[in-house]
């Protein structure tokens, strides 16, 4: 009983007791790969957020073991990602003032904050919250982030100081900066990028970016490159966290209430696109719920350990991914791997130019690019392209975490425009019999006598209004164009409109079938007969047979309705 427990808590307790011993091989190359790639670009999204650069590490370590337990897919990695430590960046930079201790305090605090709402919006299962922002507004909010860290990056790439903190300001100045280069600096960043192109193309399986971190750092050990006005990492002290008191009123707290929320639902919408197509081509299904108790519990784990909020990284599942790894101990390797290099390697790394670290973080941050999609959008689905440029534009221009606000603001405006006024349908039937959607280019018709209407959205209160106008609308078309003066039967599939039980929508119903009988119109309701009989009882809708009609479905309506109409034509015979 203990047992099944556990395992439904810690799905990957689970994987890790059944362990297949022909599987150690690949996890073992995987892990060491994976933690190969991890070790440079956490150090360089550390400096991203202007921490020391150790931090990194630590973001790596616990989380990768948390999610070892609690996640579900067995691919998927977790770490530092370029989206999440722009956004903490964005939300502590201000609020720091300057003093880096306080922006490592205000991160964890931060990443503490978005691991607790992970985990209460699973307790209450808001795992479909994954589905929350469309792919168009997430495709522009990661590619407005990753030109914002590009940028950001320029300046340590060409030695440069003074350039204006806003994106759009130093892009401007730039052009008039870069004759003010830091020459020995750019040396370092091109000798940095040659080596990752070069290890690109050459060796395409090995890692670039740990292979041009290791050629760069031993350049600045070998030739003291510090001595030539060349930036490096420099202490990053002992390999064990050890954060200091908070130096800060507690009242700052308040002000990361909503960029900690914004930042769960940034990555966890990140989070689950990773898990879902590693799952899918690997044959499996992750469960949404359990994905955000384990992002929640990975962002905890880090903050426990001094680490700063994690989600799913991407370039490091890939690795995964393509080495072949089978199971979550992927994650355990990669996560030994790396404690053994912060205890044991520490002092090595305090070489690393910061220039080489500009490098690395712009090359890994460019595979994030993907303006040729939007731009694929114009053709496909226009309104998707306006979603994606309009948010690719506002994190451009107001920063990444009013960029967030607006892109959460624009998934909701497109999800209650489409429940406010979504699209419906007349039906009829094909050649089969089938009720399919009537089009002009099909060979659907309208059964005689009878409407058959689909209203694609459950009904509320705020959209039960433009139901009612819908059907009249559709009623009063047929009755133009009715060459007889029989009574109109009208179908409507309640299966998809009557979800459940909303005073609203039963006061309008009544009034609905009040302005139908007064056309000669009879109402059928068809589908979800049981819930809909109790509803309008509970709602005291007095109505006769003549009125209104509750049917299982509309296969079942149509059969009543012509059997009804035969036996009138046999009265009148």
């Amino acid at each position: 009983m203990l047992w099944e427990k556990l395992r439904r808590w810690m799905p990957g307790l689970g994987n890790l007791y059944h362990y297949r011993k022909e599987y150690f091989s690949h996890d073992m190359r995987a892990g060491l790969s994976v933690a190969a790639v991890a070790l440079p670009v956490a150090i360089a999204y550390a400096e991203l957020m202007g921490i020391s650069a150790i931090i990194g590490l630590y973001a790596c370590i616990l989380p990768m073991f948390a999610y070892a337990l609690f996640g579900t897919s067995r691919q998927l990695i977790v770490g530092p990602d370029a989206a999440t430590c722009a956004v903490i960046a964005a939300a502590i930079t201000p609020l720091a003032l300057g003093n880096e201790h306080v922006r490592w305090q205000l991160a964890i605090i931060m990443t503490l904050m978005t691991g607790f709402w992970c985990v209460l919006a699973s307790h209450f299962r808001l795992g479909a919250f994954a589905d929350f922002l469309s792919r168009p507004i997430l495709k522009g909010f990661i590619n407005g982030v990753a030109i914002t860290i590009m940028a950001d990056q320029l300046a340590k790439v060409f030695g440069l100081s003074g350039l204006p903190a806003e994106l759009i300001e130093r892009l401007i100045a730039l052009p008039r900066k870069l004759v003010g280069s830091h020459w020995p600096t750019v040396g370092v960043s091109v000798i940095t990028l040659m080596v990752l192109l070069g290890v690109r193309f050459l060796r395409p399986g090995w890692p670039a970016p740990l292979m041009a971190m290791i050629v760069a750092t031993y350049v600045s050990w070998q030739f003291e490159l510090n001595q030539h006005g060349i930036q490096i990492v420099g202490n990053m002290g002992s390999g064990l966290p050890i954060v200091p008191m908070p130096e800060f009123e507690l009242g700052i707290m308040r002000d990361l209430v909503v960029p900690s929320i914004n930042l769960a639902v940034i990555s966890f919408v990140s989070f689950m696109m990773t898990a879902r197509s590693f799952a899918s081509k690997n044959g499996y299904q992750v469960d949404a719920n359990s994905e955000l108790k384990a992002l929640g519990i990975a962002n905890i784990a880090s903050s426990l350990s001094q680490g700063f909020a994690v989600s799913a990284a991407s370039s490091r599942t890939a690795v995964n991914d393509a080495i072949g790894g089978k199971t979550q101990l992927v994650s355990v390797i990669a996560a030994t791997a790396i404690l053994l290099v912060l205890l044991f390697m520490i002092e090595f790394l305090a070489y690393i130019p910061l220039s080489a670290l500009g490098v690395v973080l712009i090359f890994s941050t460019w595979s994030l690019l993907g303006l040729k999609n939007i731009w694929a959008y114009r053709k496909r689905n226009r309104q998707a392209f306006i979603l994606s440029v309009f948010t690719l534009v506002a994190v451009l221009l107001v920063g990444v975490i009013d960029g967030i606000g607006f892109a959460v603001l624009l998934g909701l405006l497109q999800f209650l425009r489409i429940i406010f006024r979504p699209s419906d349908q007349l039906l009829g039937v094909n050649n089969q019999g089938m009720v399919r959607s009537i089009h002009q280019d099909n060979d659907v018709n309208p059964v005689n006598g009878i409407m058959m209407y689909r209203f694609n959205s459950p009904l509320t209160y705020f959209n039960v209004g433009y139901f009612k106008k819908r059907v009249l609308q559709h009623v009063d078309n047929a009755s133009k164009d009715s060459v007889s003066n029989c009574p109109i039967w009208l179908v409507v599939d309640a299966v998809v409109s009557f979800t459940h039980d909303d005073v609203s929508v039963f006061a309008v119903l009544d009034e609905l079938i009040t302005e139908l009988k007064e056309k000669g119109v009879t109402l059928v309701l068809a589908g979800r007969r049981t819930e809909l009989n109790r509803w309008i009882k509970q709602n005291k809708l007095s109505r006769s047979d003549e009125d209104l009609i509750i049917v299982p479905d509309i296969y079942f309506a149509i059969r009543l309705i012509q059997s009804k109409q035969q036996a009138e034509e046999k009265q009148k015979e």
